[in-house]
């Protein structure tokens, strides 16, 4: 069976979200959130611990694989990455061929939630704004942690909802005036992102607050999970390590 037919309702909604976006994520990505994006993957590849050369390490929901590329720049490591967008991976595997990364970074199509590897397979895993397009949140992480060799680090960036009320109401005007209309400025696909986004994010944490979240990773057989609020707490990078 394939992975598009395996796709949930969420995934399919995911996917169709972004198919549009491959050509022009990484720029708009970085314009719309006025340059932080790039700025919180950096230090979500910093918090991935000390990764030697020969090391293997597996990032999910990989996108245009500008995770995998930064793992490779920073630490000149090996990395498997996957997502479940074709599209993306196809811009991906471009950024990576111009990256000088081609011998170092492969790219595949799968789910999050049936990694296509066997136990304890990676030395470490990264992944990127994922837990709000599973329907469950608590057994995906369990299925990232199920890869990883003990003693392995798990890094993840997630949107995050800011908890100073001036933040916060700073937030709120730009996820519900300011990011649409610029969304529809860009272009189509663009606008349904824009229009998505912020009922995506607060919804979630309604859900799922962050002292939840970090529940659900020590749940998972993640141990000394830490997390960092960035950019005023629109941006959260939380970090542990895969127990025995």
């Amino acid at each position: 069976m394939s992975t598009r037919e395996t796709l949930s309702e969420r995934n399919r909604h995911a996917q169709k979200l972004f198919a549009p976006l491959a050509l022009t994520y990484d720029r708009y990505a970085r314009l719309l959130s006025f340059g932080q994006d790039p700025r919180w993957r950096r230090f979500l590849v910093s918090r991935i611990g000390e990764i030697r050369p020969e090391y293997v390490l597996l990032d999910v929901a990989t996108g245009t694989a500008a995770v995998a590329i930064e793992l490779v720049r920073r630490y000149d490591c090996n990395v498997v990455g996957v997502d479940q967008s074709a599209e993306m991976l196809e811009i991906g595997r471009r950024r990576v061929v111009l990256a000088g990364a081609s011998t170092k970074v492969r790219l595949r199509e799968a789910r999050a939630e049936a990694l296509p590897f066997e136990d304890g397979t990676f030395d470490g895993l990264t992944f990127t704004y994922l837990l709000r397009y599973v329907d469950d949140p608590e057994a995906t992480l369990r299925e990232l942690a199920r890869v990883v060799r003990p003693g392995g680090r798990i890094a993840a960036l997630e949107f995050s909802v800011p908890g100073n009320a001036i933040a916060r109401g700073l937030w709120e005007l730009y996820v519900r005036l300011g990011l649409p209309v610029l969304g529809r400025a860009v272009s189509p696909g663009w606008a349904s992102v824009g229009a998505f986004l912020g009922p995506s994010i607060r919804s979630f944490y309604a859900l799922y607050p962050l002292e939840r979240v970090l529940e659900l990773w020590r749940g998972a057989g993640i141990i000394d999970v830490q997390a960092k609020s960035l950019s005023l707490g629109g941006g959260v990078v939380i970090w542990g390590t895969r127990g025995n």
